[in-house]
């Protein structure tokens, strides 16, 4: 199984980029030698899918994406490690299941679902994708193929669940669909012109709705700044429902054209305006199709282009939720502060705490902030940093591009626990990525 020539490869943020060769097969439980690190669909938006070093070679899966079995009766499926999200939802939706957690893009793999322990709009209810999954067949580092479930190498399987893919390559997954009433999604949306006034209604609206977000403006000025919108959904009955199943259109192309001083604050400004506006019209019931409800940014295929050459990062972290919101309206006046430039931001409801190692959620609620990088990038996050560490709260590895090692380690009480495992499996560190040269401390 040979390489690929060297190429440039990146992330979601096309941030940081670099050199690296990537191994595709459609077989991958053959023997890949000198393969470091298995790759997805290259959704995580810094560099935990990126190699450790130019010479490494990484293992592309996208070519593995089969189903495997499933079982109508129960909704127990198993897929290979590269079978995409879309392709579920298209083959499956129609058919009455749904996954029970997913993230806010369909154009990820499911091997990547496994390593990120994504969540979603559901979170305060269903948990993280890995409390779904029942077993996982990976390839470890001394080339062995181990089929682990919490009863079986249940060390190796808990790290690999949010393990970023320095446990193994995982092979195969299985885990389990939901059944749903009717492809379609009821939706509800609720604007608030206050920070705190959207937190509170984000809350409240956990307690009886399945599916909840939040979208809020970070970028224009008080009395501005904070509002937003609160987006309920559940799946909506047969009786309020079309008969039919919702088209799954092909995304618009994004060229790569734009420079990186196209997306200026003004415009943005002048988008968070439209799109209050726009949620206060929406702000009533009807239905939606998934596509519209769960991945709204994937109606432009490569959106991340309009950043330009220098790409972006999302900040995303989860802070405990405190009675009165205190602790999170000082967050706010950080971003404030800092002047950082939220070009995107999205509030969750947070559940409990996953059973994955190193899983992103914990009680509480997330931001994930998007922001183009500029010079004072590494400032900024640094700054971010050091108030949620204080908070005691984590930031998402699968978002991350920035974090600095000691921030890192103070951040993660966790972290001992899934290097002993690490060591256990991989003692010589042959599983290795951009992200753990910068954030675990493997060698280059």
């Amino acid at each position: 199984m040979a390489c690929s020539v060297s190429q440039r490869l990146f992330g979601w943020g096309r941030y940081p980029v670099t050199e690296g060769r990537i191994c595709l097969h459609e077989d991958l439980r053959r023997k890949c030698e000198g393969v470091a690190l298995a790759r997805g669909l290259g959704r995580s938006y810094g560099d935990a899918a990126l190699p450790a070093s130019p010479a490494d070679c990484l293992l592309g899966t996208e070519l593995a994406d089969r189903v495997l079995f499933f079982d109508e009766l129960t909704g127990k499926i198993r897929t290979e490690s590269g079978c995409p999200l879309w392709r579920l939802n298209r083959l499956f939706l129609p058919r009455g299941w749904f996954v029970p957690v997913s993230p806010g893009t369909k154009f990820v793999s499911i091997g990547g679902m496994v390593a990120a322990d994504v969540h979603g709009k559901m979170h305060h209810v269903e948990g993280s994708f890995g409390e779904h999954v029942h077993r996982i067949l990976i390839r470890v580092a001394s080339g062995d193929v181990v089929e682990c479930s919490r009863d079986e190498h249940s060390d190796l399987f808990f790290a690999t669940i949010g393990g970023m893919g320095l446990t193994g390559h995982i092979l195969e997954v299985e885990f389990q669909l939901k059944p749903i009433p009717s492809p379609w999604i009821l939706e509800e949306v609720e604007i608030h012109g206050t920070l705190r006034g959207l937190l509170e209604a984000l809350r409240a609206a956990g307690r009886t709705w399945p599916f909840t977000v939040a979208w809020a403006d970070f970028l224009n000025p008080p009395p501005r700044f904070g509002r937003g919108a609160v987006m309920k959904g559940r799946w909506a009955h047969p009786y309020e429902a079309p008969p039919y199943a919702p088209r799954d259109p092909d995304p618009l192309p994004v060229p790569d054209v734009f420079p990186n001083w196209f997306l200026q604050p003004w415009m943005v400004r002048w988008f968070n305006g439209a799109y209050f506006l726009r949620a206060r019209q929406r702000a009533r019931r009807k239905v939606v199709s998934p596509n519209e409800f769960f991945y709204p940014l994937d109606a432009l295929k490569n959106w991340n282009r309009v950043y330009g050459s220098r790409g972006f990062t999302q900040y995303q972290c989860v802070l405990p939720a405190d009675r009165d919101f205190g602790l999170h309206e000082q967050f706010a006046k950080q971003l404030q502060k800092l002047e950082a430039p939220i070009f995107l931001a999205v509030i969750k409801d947070c559940g409990a705490e996953g059973n994955g190692i190193l899983s992103f959620p914990k009680p509480g609620i997330s931001y994930a902030l998007d922001m183009p990088v500029r010079e004072n990038t590494q400032k900024i996050v640094d700054c971010l940093n050091e108030f949620v560490i204080e908070a005691g709260g984590r930031v998402y590895l699968a978002k991350d591009a920035f974090t600095r090692r000691e921030h890192f380690e103070r951040m993660e009480p966790r972290l001992e626990r899934f290097r002993a495992i690490r060591e256990r499996w991989d003692p010589h560190r042959r599983l290795r990525s951009a992200l753990s040269v910068r954030l675990f401390g493997d060698s280059v």
